[in-house]
């Protein structure tokens, strides 16, 4: 048995903290409605809301409540009955927080499963149980390894069609096994489930019998929540320094305090940090919230921070411990897996402006090494790039940016691409 077959459920260690998923598959897969009984099992919908889509059924002449409405609130979505945009959701239980990404299924909207993905730290890939893995399962089981969402559960739905057939979820569990293997995907577990009746989401049903593994809620209430698994280095992007005017108050006259978000890692009072790419030292004085002083900084926390010494810093430059400097690299050529999300095709004559973190600078593409096939997940001779395509490319930078590779950090290792003209966001990538 291989390494990947025999990897459960997400452990049993409880994270009481936020917990960002992502729900992706083909089209009428059962996403919307999935997160729609996921809301209404765990009494997450307010009366009014559930009031709404009561009348838009009937209106339709449905029977039963169609809760797949609670996401797909576009109109034009409920006209055509698909996603179109990246629907999101919030919702708790007694133990954790979520916030839910319903990413569409069609392949023309593939970039906007590239901006859900980007945050969520377990993907759920629905797969029709009577359609098996479709070239759309391929394609967001792709993306979502790309951009490093360290778990994905493929729920098999619509368990009801199939009779709740056994047999039929090990085909599909092995037929994905095998395609995962391919893609280095590791971390991967299974589960079958009815979206429209509630089998095996909260409540585990009386259908499912042979499964004995936990329900999608307990997968999720045990999931590890982002910065929990490893040791990670600490990254604050200066966003803004803070310089009170008010020069009759002496305790502010020499205030200077640098404010940012942790991206990740932690930080001490008194730690010593390296300010880059000036590589300039110092050590931390002091920790800020609102004006109340704290100890340590850790990950997604908005803090001001406070030095002992007078250096100078502006935005867009990053402060990271010491001890880490060595694994930091500050570099004006990046070579970057890119997903391409312009409707213009990119100009490789032209210049881009690309911001990663909290630091822009104009680029120019320095190579295309291939254009990958989502389709066969085959790298292919290419020189341009059109909306939805995902390259291997390079740029050169015109002023030094602070990177990880994407793998090491996703917040450090993720970039955008905005077109200069229009101020649009034109690509999104992941550094090598």
């Amino acid at each position: 048995m291989s390494a990947i077959e025999h990897i459960p459920e997400f452990g049993s260690r409880v994270d009481n903290g936020l917990l960002r998923f992502l729900t992706c598959g083909s089209v009428d897969d059962g996403k919307s409605t999935l997160i729609g009984r996921l809301l209404y099992d765990t009494k997450a919908i307010l009366a009014d809301t559930l009031h709404a889509i009561e009348k838009t059924s009937a209106r339709r002449g449905m029977e039963a409540v169609d809760l797949s409405l609670l996401t797909d609130g576009l109109q034009a979505e409920r006209e055509q009955g698909i996603t179109i945009d990246v629907a999101y959701r919030y919702f708790s239980t007694g133990r954790r927080k979520y916030i839910i990404a319903d990413a569409p299924g069609h392949e023309q909207y593939t970039r906007n499963m590239v901006t859900a993905a980007s945050t969520a730290n377990l993907a759920i890939i629905l797969i029709d149980a009577r359609k098996g893995v479709l070239t759309q399962t391929r394609r967001h089981s792709y993306v979502a390894h790309l951009l490093g969402i360290p778990h994905l559960l493929v729920a098999v739905n619509k368990m009801d069609l199939v009779g709740y057939d056994h047999a039929v979820f090990e085909r599909i569990r092995q037929e994905y096994l095998n395609f995962a293997q391919q893609l280095g995907i590791r971390d991967v577990s299974f589960i079958p489930l009815s979206a429209l009746n509630g089998d095996m989401l909260v409540d585990r049903g009386e259908n499912l019998g042979w499964y004995e593994g936990s329900t999608l809620i307990d997968i999720l209430e045990s999931a590890p929540a982002a910065h929990t698994e490893n040791d990670e280095r600490f990254r604050f992007p200066v966003q803004y320094v803070c310089r009170p005017q008010k020069a009759d108050d002496p305790q502010l006259h020499d205030y200077r305090g640098f404010m940012g978000r942790v991206e990740s890692g932690e930080i001490t009072v008194g730690d010593e940090v390296v300010v880059l790419p000036s590589e300039r030292r110092s050590r931390i004085r002091g920790i800020q919230i609102g004006g109340c002083s704290l100890p340590r900084a850790v990950a997604e926390q908005s803090v001001t921070l406070l030095l002992e010494d007078e250096i100078d810093i502006s935005r867009g430059d990053m402060i990271v411990r010491a001890d880490a400097e060595e694994s930091t690299l500050v570099t004006r050529r990046i070579e970057a897996m890119l997903c391409w999300l312009g409707d213009s095709p990119l100009d490789a004559r032209r210049k881009y402006v690309i911001r990663q973190t909290t630091r822009e600078s104009r680029a120019l593409l320095d190579g295309m090494d291939y254009r990958l096939d989502i389709s066969s997940l085959q790298q292919v001779a290419a020189e341009g790039m059109g909306m939805n395509d995902i390259a291997r490319v390079a740029f050169k930078l015109a002023q030094p940016l602070v990177v990880d590779r994407y793998a090491e950090n996703r917040a450090t290792g993720a970039f955008i691409v905005i077109d200069e003209s229009t101020n649009n966001t034109v690509g999104a990538g992941m550094i090598l």
